[in-house]
């Protein structure tokens, strides 16, 4: 289904990052120094979860457009492909940089606030539809935090960015101070599927094939909601909200299920969850609309919509340039025509409250929607 009207907020959008060489002006003299000296200009730090060349990577008619290159390593090319066509009226931009994995903590450190850098310039202050989240490097909570208030000070800084699986589950007390940053400056937390890799991707050992990683990663999303509720993250932080990218929601249904059951029972263990925990999850947790991981089945939609009770939950979401949709159907056909608006304008709005400091955004989209 195209997009009835101008004006959606796309809250996954990825930017291509780029060589090593192009970060170097954003970082110390120092850094800049130790890695030309090491020969770490050479290396490409791509995530392995997207590889440059994986059909999932990018969708074959962007590709085409982008002459055979990564699709949205442009401003040009987000403009062209996503922006104008779509008629978006912002998007917020994620770069994922392999640098998080570093086991260098002041390297990574260093990375991420240069990619910060690179995004605020290159990206941010050429196009005035663009947000974005902040990158940080969150094996070092200290240094994790320090990049947070160093980017607070701009408005177009939405979020902070996390893997959802790293060194331990993101509920716990070491991340905290990260929460509590976000917090302090209106930002949300954005956790998007991928992983450090410090660890094995599922609870058996690691995994033989991409594709049992790219599967598997509903399993980590469902691990984080379980974490952020039994550690508590929920009731320390009453005004931050989690926005779930790229995981899909097909598993939430059970989710839900079991946590209330379970929670009857081992209860006295955790007397900081006081209700039942399918609430909570649904008033503190945003899911993507991209990928849907359902059949464009009008009744299988609306019946996993039904046992979820989403509307406030689901965010609008192309996840460009990765190939989660054909041509301009950016919207399956079994969306409820009563929660498109929902979750193409109120839902990112709610979920990201630095976007409401922009009171010409819900004055525009409400009159594009009405014409």
């Amino acid at each position: 289904m195209k997009l009835p009207f101008k004006g959606a907020i796309d809250c996954d959008v990825h930017l291509a990052m780029p060589p090593v060489k192009t970060l170097l002006p954003f970082m110390s003299d120092y850094w800049q120094d130790q890695i030309v000296t090491r020969f770490i200009d050479r290396s490409s730090f791509a995530l392995m979860s997207y590889p440059t060349h994986s059909p999932l990577s990018g969708r074959p008619d962007w590709r085409a457009q982008s002459g055979g290159a990564m699709p949205g390593a442009t401003l040009e090319q987000l403009r062209s492909q996503l922006l104008d066509p779509f008629g978006h009226e912002l998007a917020i931009c994620h770069a994922l940089h392999g640098s998080i994995a570093l086991y260098n903590e002041d390297m990574g450190a260093e990375f991420c606030s240069a990619v910060n850098r690179w995004v605020a310039q290159e990206w941010l202050d050429h196009e005035p539809r663009l947000r974005a989240s902040i990158l940080v490097h969150a094996q070092n909570p200290t240094l994790a935090v320090a990049e947070i208030e160093r980017c607070a000070g701009d408005s177009r800084f939405v979020a902070v960015l996390l893997p959802v699986m790293g060194d331990s589950p993101l509920g716990r007390r070491i991340y905290w101070p990260i929460f509590e940053a976000a917090q302090k400056h209106g930002l949300s937390i954005c956790v998007h599927a991928g992983s450090t890799f410090r660890n094995p991707p599922t609870g058996t050992g690691w995994t033989s094939y991409q594709s049992e990683d790219y599967i598997g990663q509903s399993v980590a999303f469902q691990n984080l909601i379980i974490s952020l509720l039994a550690e508590g993250v929920f009731q320390k932080y009453p005004d931050l909200t989690f926005v779930c990218l790229e995981s899909g929601f097909t598993w939430m249904p059970t989710l839900l299920w079991r946590s209330a059951k379970a929670w009857r029972g081992v209860r006295a263990e955790v007397p900081w969850i006081d209700r039942s925990p399918a609430g909570i999850v649904r008033e503190r947790i945003k899911l993507s609309l991209r990928p849907f991981d359902a059949p464009e089945d009008p009744a299988i939609i609306n019946r996993i919509f039904e046992q979820i009770n989403c509307e406030d939950m689901l965010v609008f979401s192309t996840d460009y340039p990765h190939w989660q949709f054909e041509g301009d159907n950016a919207l399956p056909d079994g969306v409820p025509r009563e929660l498109i608006r929902k979750i193409l304008v109120d839902n990112p709005l709610a979920s990201f409250p630095r976007l409401q400091t922009n009171s010409h955004v819900r004055a525009h989209v409400t009159q594009e929607a009405a014409s």
